[in-house]
């Protein structure tokens, strides 16, 4: 098991991506604090754990992260809880698309920025913090997006906030090396989330179209490149942008191409 001994704090780990690499870091081995905003689902997901054969490999724990001393405070409970903490996914977010000209920046701007930016800054701070002080190094692993590289339709608060974790981990890279700590940001093309899954059948197959395999991401999928990129075995990666988007990024569109 790759994450045997290791404790890790995964946020928004009630569903989705997040609550898919829950359940992969405790089959790897790991301890996970399970960091959610809806403390009830994420409790629920402990329950279903330790009722499948690992009892205390899982905690739950309220957070908003877009609140700095909650984001402390989790990671305080991982190391209370736990006895320290070996990696941190930042990996909570929310969407939200409309017209830039039609923006109300209370509503389309201040919260998607506060989460999905401002919560990874504080998920870098908090578990870099801790991993200092521990003398150990870390992990840190934060889930930017295909349009944190790359304009879109509707996306231009998601597509900023999304563009500042690729520089947060960047930079986290180049400051926290001394200190042994690792910093990778993933950028998942379409999967199928909750947030993806709220739409209709129509939309949802035009995002399939977007990847090679013709079909949406399973969170399981990207949960398993997270727990490779948490293990030992990817200590030369570190600083840069792993893209798990089944080629989205790679190609605009199929064409029917006339015969040669």
């Amino acid at each position: 098991m790759r994450l045997e001994g290791k404790v890790a704090l995964i946020t928004g780990g009630a569903s989705g991506i997040g609550r898919a690499t829950v359940e992969k870091f405790v089959r790897e081995g790991a301890k996970v604090v399970i960091a959610d905003i809806n403390l009830a689902q994420a409790q629920q997901v402990v329950n279903e754990i330790t009722a499948s054969g690992s009892p205390g490999a899982t905690s739950a724990v309220r957070v908003d992260v877009s609140v700095y001393a909650e984001v402390e405070a989790a990671v305080a409970h991982a190391v209370e809880t736990f006895g320290a903490l070996d990696v941190i996914f930042n990996n909570a977010g929310i969407a939200g698309g409309k017209p830039l000209l039609d923006h109300d920046p209370v509503a389309d701007y201040e919260p998607i920025i506060r989460i999905d930016q401002d919560g990874v800054y504080y998920g870098i701070l908090a578990a870099g913090r801790q991993f200092r002080a521990q003398g150990t190094g870390g992990v840190i692993i934060s889930t930017s997006s295909i349009y944190g590289e790359q304009a879109a339709e509707l996306s231009f608060t998601y597509s900023a906030a999304k563009a500042a974790v690729i520089s947060f981990t960047r930079s986290a890279a180049y400051e926290l090396a001394e200190y042994g700590i690792r910093a990778v940001a993933i950028t998942p093309g379409r999967v199928g989330t909750p947030i993806i899954n709220q739409f209709s059948d129509e939309l949802k197959a035009t995002f399939a179209s977007e990847q090679l395999r013709n079909k949406m991401t399973a969170p399981e999928e990207i949960a398993d490149v997270v727990a490779f990129l948490a293990s030992d075995e990817a200590n030369a990666i570190n600083g840069t942008v792993v893209s798990v988007d089944d080629g989205y990024s790679v190609f605009k569109q199929r064409l029917d191409l006339p015969v040669f």
